[in-house]
């Protein structure tokens, strides 16, 4: 699947998913623009990606901030030539119980997870109806499609995400946007060691653990990787998927399948 020609944006690429989006979709042929706050593991991406012959460039962002917006957008479209392909990756996970979350901890992850999306997609879209159309894709989760305890301001966020996607799909369509969101499953990222339990705390004293996980509620025998997750980015950003526009791409294991895995004794 090649993107030659193309330019990416992808947020909360320089590490986990968005690294491994931002490799992909550079080995693909595209020029990426890659934010994060992690200004090193950025630029640590930044050198990969150019050692292995990609083109590339780091920025420093923060997704929340809409003032920020249009400067990266111009970024893509001054340093590249334009923009087809927004992956709007960035997200953190707070974990707590709804009943003593506080309302900072709530906000603070409907600001990166929800609103930081919000302006992806809006501060995108007028650079992809002036390249003709273009690609953008949601970072939701399995989350985002069921309830998972401990983890209810979580799924709030990744789902508001997955009908986000299909809204704007609705509304661009005529201007030949595709917009789709991907949810992955239990996938081994740094994300695990991050997630903080919220200021009430959950009663997890040590990091979680994704393959340990995934060994209880993934049916295929394995913890996912980005990579496994950024194959199928590709996809919804290529030629192959150019008829795919409001769906959700589950990237999960059989995880929502249904039922818990048979492990033969």
């Amino acid at each position: 699947m090649s993107l030659k020609g193309k330019v990416a944006i992808v947020t909360g690429g320089a590490s986990g998913i968005g690294e491994a989006c931002s490799e992909t979709l550079a080995r693909a042929g595209a020029r990426v623009l890659i934010t994060d706050l992690d200004d090193l593991r950025g630029r640590d991406v930044v050198a990969r990606i150019a050692k292995a012959g990609g083109t590339t460039h780091y920025v420093h962002h923060d997704v929340r901030d809409e003032a920020a917006w249009p400067g990266i957008v111009a970024e893509a479209q001054t340093r590249f030539g334009g923009l087809d392909i927004m992956v709007a990756n960035a997200g953190i996970g707070i974990m707590s119980p709804i009943a003593t979350m506080t309302l900072a901890d709530w906000q603070k992850q409907q600001a990166i997870n929800l609103d930081g999306v919000f302006l992806s997609i809006k501060h995108s879209i007028p650079a992809m109806q002036a390249a003709g159309g273009g690609s953008i894709v949601l970072m939701s989760s399995v989350a985002g499609l069921r309830g998972a305890p401990g983890l209810a301001a979580y799924s709030a966020t990744k789902g508001g995400v997955r009908i986000l996607a299909k809204s704007v799909a609705l509304e661009h369509a005529a201007d030949n946007i595709r917009c789709n969101s991907v949810h992955p499953g239990i996938i081994a990222t740094p994300i695990w060691d991050k997630i903080p339990t919220g200021a009430a705390g959950n009663g997890r004293n040590a990091p979680i653990d994704p393959r340990e996980r995934a060994a209880i509620s993934v049916p295929l025998p394995r913890v996912g990787e980005a990579q496994d997750i950024a194959n199928g980015v590709l996809f919804l950003c290529s030629e192959a998927g150019n008829y795919i526009t409001g769906q959700e791409l589950v990237i999960d294991g059989g995880m929502t399948a249904g039922g818990r895995p048979y492990r033969p004794s």
